[in-house]
């Protein structure tokens, strides 16, 4: 008799755990359904709880994310990382979170008296349309690297500079000179001018580095320019994974090849590795391998990505 008893309340506590976990129904229909008391189903549902017949877990994306920065902490001996949760892997979606979460990161550890230095391209732009005004003291900014000598090609500058300038109540110091010069020689006349070394100065003394990187696709921007010719072109793409403030670098961060590397004009990979904040912000598919590579390079003691290629970073 108490078997079959057991039976029965069993069954009844799983006809009530389908009708509200499975079919969404409120106690109050549940009761009306079944012809039981309000106390009864609620009496079910605690029961069904406490006995394992149901057994609720939430998953929380911010317990993944706090997971996932602890774990490229560790990896790459970082200090920070910063994760979008995006809700989808498109690319814009992804840069528009970068952008956000980066933003809002600056504002919390810009002070009186920083030095931001900053590169170009899309990243940066969308970091830019989202920075808040800030109120902090002698903010100054300048250019990491050299600038696109073509009016063919928009590398963002002039519109990521006016929207850092208007954040942080200052006027940025531009690099006027070409990313990459043909020749060591014509970078070497250039680089003697007072105005340039200036600006060359303050962002190798610049205490904050706001960077991303590039690969080596056809597509991107660096191979678009004209600066470099079908055979150079081809062998980075075989012998680099991407470009780290235009200095292309192999899988472990390594340049490999000086000759190129003497002719560009951005501070030095040496100089990244000494910055108080030396962040890298990237994400998408098609930048993986060259933000791996950064990261293997201790390039980087801050990192910004999203969700998917953290996950991806750690496979790695």
């Amino acid at each position: 008799m108490n078997s079959e008893r057991r039976k029965k309340t069993t069954e009844q506590i799983l006809n009530i755990s389908r009708l509200y976990y499975l079919d969404n129904l409120s106690q109050l229909e549940i009761s009306k359904r079944l012809k039981v008391s309000r106390p009864t189903i609620s009496r079910a549902l605690t029961q069904a709880r406490e006995t394992g017949i149901v057994d609720i877990k939430i998953n929380d994306p911010f317990q993944d994310v706090e997971a996932l920065k602890r774990q490229l902490i560790q990896k790459y001996h970082l200090n920070q990382v910063v994760i979008a949760t995006q809700t989808n892997d498109n690319p814009e979606a992804i840069l528009d979170a970068l952008g956000k979460v980066t933003a809002n990161y600056l504002d919390e550890i810009v002070h009186d008296d920083d030095t931001i230095g900053i590169s170009w391209g899309l990243t940066m732009q969308a970091v830019s349309r989202h920075l808040k005004e800030n109120h902090s003291v002698n903010v100054r900014l300048v250019q990491l690297k050299g600038s696109v000598s073509t009016a063919k090609e928009n590398n963002y500058t002039a519109d990521t500079m006016n929207n850092f300038s208007q954040a942080f109540h200052t006027q940025a110091r531009l690099l006027p000179v070409p990313v990459v010069f043909d020749t060591v020689e014509a970078k070497k006349i250039v680089m003697n001018d007072k105005f340039v070394q200036t600006v060359t100065r303050e962002g190798t003394e610049s205490n904050i580095a706001l960077f991303t990187v590039g690969n080596t696709q056809m597509n991107s921007m660096l191979f678009r320019l004209g600066y470099l010719d079908k055979n150079l072109a081809t062998y980075l793409q075989k012998n680099s994974v991407g470009d780290v403030l235009s200095h292309f670098v192999d899988e472990n961060g390594t340049i490999v090849d000086q000759t190129l590397d003497d002719r560009t004009v951005a501070i030095s990979l040496d100089d990244l590795k000494r910055k108080e904040y030396a962040i890298l912000v990237g994400g998408g598919a098609a930048k993986l391998l060259p933000m791996h590579a950064a990261l293997q390079g201790n390039y980087a003691n801050v990192l910004v990505t999203d969700q998917t290629t953290a996950r991806s970073l750690l496979n790695m």
